[in-house]
């Protein structure tokens, strides 16, 4: 070969490398801190292959499965979630050969247990006698997480390792210095070779393929499987790369990360290449492994999945179909726009009660792309879906620059408070050092802090008091770019024309405490915060006078009397409180009717749910429903708090009218949209690729914690520590980082508290008009051709499917 020709060889053996890095890399999905906890597809690097397909993957490389074992689907159709007429709609949907008898026999049939991909450390732990001795894999991920948490950690620990050069770099550092596996495992030889690893960690992953005799067709599966070992610690990392594509820059951590855990197969291998060697052994085993896949099992359990989405969706189309007739339009006096959440459905069902409230759904970020950056802090936090990035800024004030600079100086001293007893108070076994520090006069109040308070925690959102006058604006924007804003905001909400006498924008959020994953529960998409922030910013700007003269000449009109409420939303107790009320001239008998019927809402929104709560007996006796779930966010002991957005299921994109007066149990996310006033489709088009994105990120991350929380949850949320101050959790003191829910927010300890059923979206539009959205919109085109999330639409009968148009391969 000349050598022209062998340097192009090194040149496709280099892309092709890339190219395989590349693609194992960019199938594990981000997972944000606990401060910034946001719902994720994990799914999310895969969405261009079908949903079978992705089974099948994960069920060979990691053991996973995107199914529930057929005992949950037998228990379906006991009760009645699956009919006959569904398992049919599903079979003829896929085109099989099976009939609806055939499928409830199968629901008896025992399938094989599923495993990772083999590894060579597998086969190594198969010649030890694991009741005796440790695990290497067990080791191997324990020392990797262990790594990884102090190297990642900037908030929590004294001491970190030096981070100035790469995280692959440390880690060689660490094993050739630190020796606690090397006595653990009795093996001496790992600090000797760990000197033979290359220094680079494209290198060491080129070293590995080929010291491990990987063939080249191999290398994206082999690659797959090996981050699929680490893969919460790879979410992780995944995370730092999505945030620094966000500012135009880049992270390899994930390749480093890979390359870390490829370096501990290389470190395993002692060189023999005998044919009884470790090595030859695990290639026979690799052969075999992907011969074992039962093509019948999965097309049982895809089947079964199916007809039990198709049982939803036949109840909740005739649910919409038989939603009552539009009243006729008159002005309400009051309009409530709530975040689409599916929690703030029941809620908004109740106080639709008074007749004179209207409300209406909206991505709970109000619109405003913004970070805020609280008054006498540093501390900036973007307050939007972690799809997007921040472009616009929010700080507070008081229209008074001195009264500005005095509340900042109060605000700095409460910080310094507050940053000197806190870490005592929330580290583990730290309540003890304190009141040693502090005297026994102390620990009176840390009795009183443990014993649950029925004290409404309206009061204490946001994080410190604002004072008098102080809130939440917009910072360095000019007006004409602020008329813009309110024009896309108020067309979003379909409040170009009719706006009320009062406007109520109701954030939301939840309320716990000793939960590290309370920010999941405030909102589930916009960086795990609340949504009083923007409310009360959008207020602020939507009152702003010359804002609104500049908004006439663009054909918006709002009444001059309509006034902007912010509010905010407890969805653990139902209680909604407003602010700024006193700022904006409101007549008060008109203000006092509209709080008597948010308090009457949250009463019976709270009397709905008690049963799934636990609280049943309660539900009668208002006054002691509301001081015990009231209690149940202060109790520090309490995994429970409330369910979050658990057994989310569908997203209708219509007017209010399609639905008011339906029943939709809470599972519904309800986004405002009226097709009359979009006849270009542009304001369906941000819908379909912005709040349904998220809806189905939110869909998809209960999904999976339900269907393998192994994997893709949290685990036992009572054995949780926290890693690193922010980054995450290990289930007990070590093993991978835990991503995803913990259990307790998914089953209530004898039963599912979530269905899995990929999220069903409802759209009133025209078939055309939708279809558009998905031939331009390429992310859209795959999650509805490959089976990710279903689209139906309110047709002249009823609601009907809108099929795929490219038939995803099963």
């Amino acid at each position: 070969m000349s050598s022209a020709a062998q340097q192009d060889t090194v040149s496709d053996k280099g892309e092709a490398l890339k190219a395989a890095v590349d693609a194992a890399c960019g199938m594990v999905a981000p997972n944000w801190p606990l401060d910034r906890m946001i719902a994720v597809n994990p799914y999310w690097g895969m969405v261009d292959k079908s949903f079978e397909q992705v089974h099948r993957r994960l069920a060979s490389l990691g053991g996973s499965t995107l199914f529930m074992p057929l005992s949950y689907y037998r228990e379906q159709w006991k009760q009645g979630a699956i009919n006959e007429q569904d398992l049919q709609a599903a079979i003829d949907e896929q085109g099989g050969h099976q009939t609806p008898e055939l499928l409830v026999a199968q629901l008896d049939r025992r399938y094989p247990q599923k495993y990772s991909a083999p590894l060579p450390s597998d086969l190594l732990d198969g010649q030890r006698d694991l009741s005796h001795e440790p695990a290497w894999c067990d080791t191997i991920t324990h020392q990797v997480s262990q790594f990884c948490g102090a190297w990642f950690d900037r908030d929590q620990a004294d001491w970190r390792p030096d981070d100035d050069s790469c995280l692959y770099s440390g880690w060689r550092e660490v094993m050739q210095f630190g020796h606690s596996v090397e006595r653990l495992m009795q093996s001496p030889w790992i600090a000797g070779r760990v000197e033979q690893l290359p220094e680079e960690p494209m290198a060491l992953i080129e070293y590995a393929l080929k010291r491990l005799e990987v063939k080249e067709s191999d290398w994206q599966a082999f690659l797959h499987a090996v981050i699929l070992r680490i893969s919460g610690w790879a979410s992780w990392c995944a995370y730092r790369r999505w945030l620094a594509n966000q500012q135009g820059a880049d992270d390899d951590a994930i390749v480093e990360l890979l390359a870390i855990r490829l370096g501990w197969e290389c470190l395993l291998d002692d060189g023999s290449r005998g044919e009884d060697s470790l090595l030859k052994q695990w290639h026979a085993r690799w052969e075999r492994h992907f011969l074992t896949l039962d093509d019948v099992a999965v097309q049982t359990h895809s089947l079964w999945q199916r007809a039990m989405e198709i049982g939803y969706q036949r109840r909740l189309g005739d649910a919409l179909q038989a939603a009552p007739a539009k009243p006729a339009a008159e002005r309400p006096l009051a309009q409530a726009v709530f975040c689409i959440d599916v929690r703030s459905e029941v809620f908004r069902r109740h106080l639709e009660a008074a007749q004179d409230i209207e409300t209406l759904g909206f991505a709970g970020f109000f619109g405003l792309p913004v970070a805020y950056t609280p008054l006498g802090t540093e501390a900036t936090r973007p307050q939007l879906p972690g799809l997007l990035a921040p472009v616009l800024s929010v700080t507070d004030s008081s229209g008074d620059a001195d009264k500005d600079k005095q509340t900042a100086a109060e605000r700095q001293r409460q910080l310094a408070r507050n940053s000197t007893w806190q870490p005592f108070a929330s580290m583990p076994g730290s309540a003890f050092s304190l009141v040693e520090t502090l005297g026994l006069g102390y620990l009176g109040k840390l009795i009183k802090r443990s014993k649950p308070s029925s004290k409404s925690a309206l009061s204490e959102q946001g994080i410190l008091k604002a004072g008098a006058g102080i809130r939440p604006q917009l910072s360095g924007v000019d007006l004409a770019n602020k008329i813009d804003l309110a024009a896309k905001v108020l067309r979003g909400m379909n409040l170009v024309e009719g706006a009320a006498p009062l406007v109520l924008l109701i954030g939301h959020g939840a309320h716990s405490v000793n939960n590290p994953h309370k920010a999941g529960l405030d909102c589930g998409a916009c960086c795990g915060q609340t949504g009083e922030v923007n409310a009360r910013a959008l207020a602020n700007l939507l009152n702003d006078p010359q804002v609104r003269e500049g908004l006439k000449e663009q054909g918006i009109n709002l009444p001059e009397d309509t006034r902007f409420i912010a509010g905010f939303h407890n969805t653990t107790t139902e209680e909604v409180g407003l602010f700024d009320a006193d700022l904006n001239q409101l007549p008060i008998e008109k203000l006092d009717y509209v709080r008597l019927q948010l308090a009457e809402a949250g009463k019976q929104a709270r009397r709905e749910r008690a049963a799934s709560l636990g609280l049943e007996k309660l539900a009668h006796d208002p006054e002691a429903l509301l001081k015990k779930v009231r209690q149940r966010g202060n109790d520090w002991a309490q995994t429970r708090p409330e369910w979050g957005l658990g057994n989310n299921a569908a997203f209708i994109i219509g007017p209010r009218c399609r639905s008011r007066g339906v029943d939709l149990d809470g599972r519904v996310f309800l986004h405002e949209y009226d097709p009359q006033l979009d006849s270009e489709g542009a304001l369906l088009e941000q819908i379909m690729t912005a709040p349904m994105i998220v809806a189905h990120w939110i869909n998809m991350q209960y999904y999976a914690s339900t269907v393998d929380n192994r994997r893709y949850g949290a685990g036992n949320k009572t054995l949780h520590n926290v890693v690193g101050g922010r980054i995450g959790v290990f289930e007990g003191n070590g093993g991978d980082l835990r991503i995803g829910l913990a259990m307790q927010s998914l089953h209530d300890g004898q039963n599912w508290r979530h269905q899995p059923l990929r999220l069903t979206v409802v759209i009133d539009a025209p078939r055309e008009r939708i279809q558009a959205v998905i031939d331009k919109h390429e992310v859209v085109a795959r999650l509805v051709n490959n089976g990710w999330l279903y689209l139906m639409r309110f047709g002249g009968n009823g609601v009907e499917a809108i099929k795929p148009t490219a038939k995803p391969e099963i």
